[in-house]
C-alpha cells in the first residue's frame, strides 16, 4: 500500500484542546469516538498513531478546506505549507505572487510581525502535534493497556513501537520550534491536563530533543524496515545531524564531529541515492530509495493544501500555462525565482538539477505581483516517473521530502570542513577525500562536472546546497548558519527593497505569535519584536 490511511479523530482533537490552552479546537469528526472506544483495541491504537502522523499533512476532519484550529484558516495552518513558506519565501530562492494572500507579503519582503497569520499557523499546528503525541503517550502506558485488556505480547510490542515513533514526532516538533522561534512552551505526557507549559529556551529545547532521540534510538526500526509513511531510526539520526550542524547557531557550541557521526550512520543505512534526481519529486516518489521521511500527499484520499500541492500548482507559469506538463491545473504563476538563485546555475545548463525555465521572461522581478516577471521552476511534478499524471489536477500525489539522503552527504561535507578549520567567509579548501567523494556522487548523479579539493570552499558548498536542495525547506536555515541571512548578501526584495538590503539580526528567529503570548503567560516575546 502506498500510504498510511491518514485520519484525524475527534478523540485526538479533544486531547489537543485539553492539553494546549492556546489552541481553540473545533471538533468536527462525525465518528465522535470516545477514548474508551478508540483505544479499546490494538487496531484503535494504530488508528490513533495515524492521527498523530496525519496532523503533519491534514488540517481538519472535513476535507482540504477544514481546520480544527478554531479561527485559523486551513490555508494558513497546514504544517508543510507553513514550514515551506517560512523556510523559502523569506530567502533568495522564490517569491509568491499573490501578496494579498494572508501573511505572504511580509514573508516575501522580510517585514513580518508577531501578528502574521502564517506564524500563528505553524506555531499552533506544531504545538498541536506535541499535544497529539502527549495524548497518545498518556493512553498507551502499560497500566492503560492492562486496564483495557490488551495483554497479547505482539500487540504490546507493536504499541511500544508506536510510542517510540510518537516520541520522535514530538521531538521533531520541538526541533522545529527551536529552529523557527528559539523557544516554546514545554509540555509532556507527565504534565496535568490544561497545563500552561514553562518556556524553554534554545538550550533547553536542544537538550530535550537530543535526549529524547537518543533514548528511543535503540528501539526504532532500522532504515526502510518500517511501512512507508512511518518513521524509522534514520529519521531520528537526520534530526540529530541537523541539530548538530546548526548547534553553533542554536546553543553557541560547535558539534561538527557529532554531526559527522550521525551523517555516517544515515549514509551507511539502507537508504540509497535515487539514480534519477528528479524521480525524488514525482507523483510516485514514495518508491524512491532516497526519501527518509516525507509529508504524504494523496490527490484522492487525503486532499490537502500542503507543500507539494502549493509548489506544483505554483510552478505553472502565467505565460506558459504549462500545467499539463506537470500534471496539474496550475495557479497562474504563483511562484517565481529570484535572480540570485537563478544565477547559482550559471554554467550548469546540462545539470539534471537545473529545471529553471526562462523562455521570454525577464530575470528581474521589478514588481512582485507581476507574475510574468522572473523565471519559473519545473522541479516538482504531479506525474509519475513513467509520465502518468496523478488522478487529481489540484491535489497532488507527490510527497514532500522532509529528509532525504543527499542532504546527509552535504551535511557531512560541511561538518568535516568546519571541524577541520573552515569558517564562514574564509577561502580555506580543506574538504577531505571522503567529502569530495560525497560531493561527486551527487554531481555525477546530476550529470554535472566532478570536483577536486581545490574547487571547494564553504561558500561554494552553500551554493551547492542550493543547487541540490532548493525548494525543499532548508534555505533559510542554511543562510543563517553561513551568517549571510541578515547582512552580507542581498537578494531581490529582501528587506522590502527591489535590489535587497540588510535586515536586523533579530529576524534570524521569528516572533512568538501575539495570540500564543496571550494564551500562556509563561511565554515571552523574542527581542526586537
Amino acid at each position: 500500500m502506498k500510504k498510511i490511511k491518514y485520519i484525524l479523530l475527534s478523540v485526538l482533537l479533544a486531547g489537543v484542546y485539553s492539553c494546549e490552552k492556546d489552541l481553540d479546537v473545533a471538533v468536527e469528526d462525525p465518528l465522535n469516538l470516545t477514548p474508551e472506544q478508540l483505544y479499546s483495541t490494538p487496531q484503535g491504537y494504530k488508528q490513533a498513531l495515524a492521527g498523530v502522523y496525519a496532523n503533519l499533512s491534514l488540517t481538519g476532519t472535513g476535507g482540504a478546506g477544514s481546520s480544527f484550529l478554531d479561527g485559523i484558516d486551513a490555508g494558513t495552518s497546514q504544517f508543510g505549507r507553513c514550514l515551506w513558506y517560512l523556510q523559502e519565501l523569506t530567502t533568495d530562492e522564490v517569491v509568491w505572487s499573490y501578496e494579498n494572500d494572508e501573511g505572504t507579503k511580509e514573508l516575501n519582503r522580510n517585514i513580518w510581525t508577531a501578528s502574521n497569520p502564517l506564524l500563528l499557523g505553524i506555531y499552533s499546528r506544531t504545538m498541536a502535534e506535541v499535544a497529539f503525541a502527549n495524548d497518545f503517550l498518556r493512553q498507551s502506558t502499560p497500566e492503560k493497556l492492562s486496564s483495557r485488556g490488551i495483554t497479547n505480547a505482539t500487540d504490546i510490542a507493536n504499541i511500544n513501537d508506536y510510542r517510540n515513533e510518537v516520541r520522535v514526532l514530538r521531538a521533531y516538533s520541538y526541533y522545529v520550534m527551536m529552529d523557527l522561534f528559539g523557544k516554546a512552551a514545554m509540555i509532556t505526557e507527565n504534565d496535568p491536563i490544561d497545563f500552561d507549559g514553562p518556556e524553554y529556551n534554545r538550550q533547553q529545547l536542544f537538550t530535550f530533543v537530543e535526549s529524547e532521540l537518543n533514548a528511543v534510538m535503540p528501539n526504532l526500526k532500522a532504515g526502510r524496515a518500517n511501512e512507508y509513511g512511518r518513521l524509522d531510526k534514520v529519521m531520528a539520526q537526520m534530526i540529530l545531524a541537523k541539530m548538530y550542524l546548526n548547534a553553533e547557531v542554536y546553543i553557541g557550541t560547535p558539534k561538527y564531529a557529532e554531526c559527522m557521526t550521525q551523517c555516517s550512520n544515515v549514509i551507511g543505512s539502507a537508504y540509497t541515492l535515487n539514480t534519477n534526481y528528479l524521480n525524488n519529486f514525482k507523483a510516485d516518489n514514495h518508491t524512491s530509495p532516497e526519501l527518509i521521511f516525507t509529508l504524504q500527499s494523496d490527490g484522492v484520499h487525503t486532499q490537502n493544501y500542503g507543500a507539494t500541492t502549493v509548489i506544483i500548482n505554483g510552478e505553472v507559469g502565467s505565460v506558459e500555462n504549462n500545467g499539463s506538463e506537470l500534471g496539474v491545473g496550475g495557479w497562474g504563476g504563483a511562484l517565481r525565482l529570484r535572480k540570485q538563485f537563478v544565477q547559482k546555475f550559471d554554467g550548469f545548463s546540462s545539470d539534471a538539477r537545473n529545471t529553471i525555465f526562462a523562455g521570454s521572461r525577464p530575470i528581474e522581478i521589478t514588481n512582485v505581483t507581476t507574475n510574468g516577471q522572473g523565471y519559473i521552476l519545473k522541479k516538482f511534478s504531479n506525474k509519475t516517473s513513467a509520465g502518468v499524471p496523478g488522478p487529481n489536477s489540484t491535489f497532488v500525489d507527490t510527497d514532500f521530502p522532509l529528509f532525504r539522503l543527499a542532504d546527509a552527504y552535504l551535511m557531512y561535507v560541511e561538518a568535516q570542513m568546519r571541524k577541520d578549520g573552515a569558517t564562514n567567509g574564509s577561502t580555506i579548501k580543506n574538504a577531505n577525500a571522503t567529502s569530495i567523494g560525497y560531493l561527486n556522487a551527487l554531481r555525477t548523479r546530476a550529470n554535472s562536472s566532478t570536483l577536486s579539493q581545490a574547487d571547494v570552499t564553504l561558500s561554494y558548498l552553500l551554493d551547492e546546497r542550493a543547487r541540490e536542495l532548493h525548494w525543499e525547506g532548508h534555505r533559510r536555515q542554511d543562510l543563517i548558519r553561513f551568517n549571510v541571512y541578515t547582512t552580507g548578501y542581498n537578494w531581490a526584495w529582501k528587506g522590502n527593497v527591489q535590489n535587497g538590503t540588510s535586515i536586523s539580526d533579530n529576524m534570524k528567529i521569528f516572533p512568538i505569535p501575539a495570540n500564543s503570548l496571550n494564551a500562556n503567560s509563561n511565554l515571552t516575546q523574542n527581542p526586537g519584536y
